[in-house]
């Protein structure tokens, strides 16, 4: 009987892992057409990021209501519990990721009837790659509770929130200049800061996975 009540957690376990899985790939994508839109002035693909939205919210509603069934039906311990929690916490991380993703998608009809600027968005392309690799790395390090790789991700957001400031060093710089550009300028930074957010949540993931395997809690601190 222990063995079969052990077994069934264990599925149960990998179950919300599952299902927190799929929401990755989800808000992975949505990540990414969502550059793509604003980058490209594609309004067709903006508008699926939104409509996908909804989608977003309900996965991770049904995520935090299957961990709280777990804690209050198995009243779980140590690593079991941290392993539950991890993914509460990383639910939250990767939901507002897709909330940030939506506010691109947003900001693309905003500037679609511009002109492509002469550097097509060369800082904002890198940034948007940048977080993108973040965030598939992040989530292929909590599928395998991988902590080597999950530091890997947390050293990598310095790269991010160092180009994002140069980015608004740059705009704002250019908002001095010429005014008549400057609703375009400002869309750009509001973008740039959408990604950097998301920069921040691939991070904080990273840091539950460290927290899942070895019971460490590394927020506001070196992994």
């Amino acid at each position: 009987m222990s063995r079969h009540i052990s077994e069934q957690y264990d599925l149960e376990l990998g179950a919300i892992r599952d299902q927190f899985m799929e929401m990755g790939g989800l808000v992975e994508q949505q990540v990414a057409d969502a550059g793509l839109a604003f980058i490209t002035h594609n309004l067709p693909l903006a508008d699926k990021v939104n409509e996908n939205e909804a989608r977003v919210n309900q996965m991770e509603l049904a995520i935090d209501d299957n961990c709280v069934a777990i804690i209050a039906r198995r009243q779980p311990a140590a690593s079991d519990l941290r392993r539950v929690i991890g993914v509460m916490k990383a639910n939250a991380d990767l939901e507002r990721s897709g909330d940030e993703a939506n506010r691109v998608a947003k900001l693309a009809h905003s500037i679609a009837d511009q002109d492509l600027p002469a550097d097509q968005y060369g800082e904002l392309r890198k940034i948007h790659a940048d977080v993108c690799t973040m965030l598939n790395r992040s989530l292929d390090a909590f599928a395998r509770l991988d902590v080597d790789a999950a530091r890997e991700v947390i050293a990598s957001d310095a790269e991010v929130d160092d180009a994002y400031r140069t980015m608004v060093r740059r705009c704002t710089g250019m908002l001095k200049e010429n005014r008549d550009d400057a609703a375009h300028l400002l869309n750009q930074m509001w973008v740039a800061r959408a990604f950097e957010r998301i920069g921040d949540h691939a991070k904080n993931m990273s840091e539950y996975v460290i927290y899942q395997v070895l019971g460490r809690d590394v927020r506001h601190q070196p992994g």
